[in-house]
């Protein structure tokens, strides 16, 4: 996959020690922007990407042809007005799509990292992209936005640099990985590193690639981003092209062939050690360890206004983890609005056509600007 064209990269020279213990510095930030930063530098907003998204929000991704993961919400005159605010996305530490990730090559031994690169924390992809921040100038940002990952992104944030946001949107998301997540995270594991062809993380070196394994990682991550009653009434019991039963093993239905459409699309815009250490990244989050177990403690310190938003049908990220994250800025007198949109688009609802999620959306940002 040729990630170079069209990539804007800000090289990081500071170092960065990590979670793990290990100190990274000289390393890439692939990053995209939208819109324009006014004289003041008081209308930027930061987007941070959920598991599988990058820094193309919005438009046209030039590496993969496609709408940006975003285009529903961000742009002119849109939720997040691009001609009203100053969009930056940074593609995460341990990505796929420019910024240093296992695919890149270690300088000290001449060889791809694979899984020899460094593991990676929610805490590290954060204090990875201030940088880009503060490369641009900006004292504090208008908002930061999230969904899913993105809305742990948002929280981490909020904790690091309590005074460096005015708004914070966490969405469909949560502030420590429940036990279901992580084994659902490490099925998707487990199926790479699976595939004979993952050749124990050096499979770039041996000209190898572990499409099945990636593609079934992708495919059971899938269902989990949907509703029950939104695939019901999407596809139901319904045939693949075919009056009847095959008595095989191809894609009798619909929901099949959707599937490994998902998985096999998917493994051509994504690294699959990438999916490993992000996925871990995830399972790792845990905001309020650091605090005693006390999550109010993780946001003492911020003057930030928050807007949470869940969703009716998301069983990854339920209605009522984001409502303990309500709760704990609730102890300590933070300013917090919450809505719970109902939707049967399951925990996929904040990146499709929503039109409650986006009036919402709009209606706290036109008002807090």
């Amino acid at each position: 996959m040729n990630i170079k064209k069209d990539i804007k990269n800000l090289l990081v020279e500071k170092p960065l020690k990590l979670d793990c213990g290990k100190t990274i510095s000289n390393f890439p930030l692939a990053y995209e922007t939208y819109g324009s930063l006014n004289q003041k530098k008081d209308n930027a907003i930061l987007i941070f990407h959920a598991l599988t998204g990058d820094q193309f929000v919005t438009g046209i991704n030039p590496i993969t042809n496609k709408d940006g993961w975003w285009s529903y919400a961000v742009g002119p005159g849109k939720a997040i007005d691009t001609d009203k605010f100053f969009i930056i996305c940074v593609n995460v530490i341990g990505g796929c799509m420019g910024s240093f990730g296992p695919s890149d090559l270690d300088q000290e031994t001449q060889k791809i990292y694979g899984i020899n690169f460094p593991v990676i924390t929610i805490n590290d992809m954060v204090n990875a992209q201030i940088n880009l921040i503060d490369y641009f100038g900006i004292e504090k940002l208008f908002s930061v936005i999230g969904g899913s990952m993105g809305g742990m992104q948002v929280l981490q944030f909020v904790s690091n640099f309590p005074n460096r946001a005015k708004t914070a949107i966490p969405i469909a998301c949560t502030s420590s990985h429940s036990a279901q997540n992580i084994a659902l995270n490490e099925l998707g594991r487990q199926a790479i590193a699976s595939d004979s062809n993952w050749c124990d993380g050096d499979y770039i070196a041996k000209n190898s690639n572990p499409n099945k394994g990636l593609a079934v990682a992708r495919m059971a991550a899938h269902i989990t981003y949907l509703s029950k009653k939104g695939l019901q009434e999407k596809f139901g019991r319904k045939l693949q092209e075919r009056d009847d039963l095959k008595f095989g093993f191809d894609a009798d239905f619909q929901i099949e062939s959707y599937l490994r459409y998902q998985g096999s699309v998917f493994v051509d815009r994504f690294d699959a050690n990438s999916y490993l250490y992000i996925t871990r990244a995830m399972d790792y989050f845990d905001l309020s360890r650091k605090f005693e177990g006390n999550l109010s403690k993780a946001f003492k310190d911020t003057k930030t206004k928050f807007f949470i938003i869940s969703f009716t049908s998301d069983w990854l990220y339920p209605t009522q983890e984001n409502k303990e994250i309500v709760i704990a800025l609730n102890a300590i007198g933070a300013d917090v609005g919450f809505v719970e949109i109902e939707s049967d688009k399951g925990h996929d609802s904040f990146l499709l056509d929503v039109p409650e999620f986006l009036k919402a959306l709009k209606n706290f940002l036109e008002k807090s600007y």
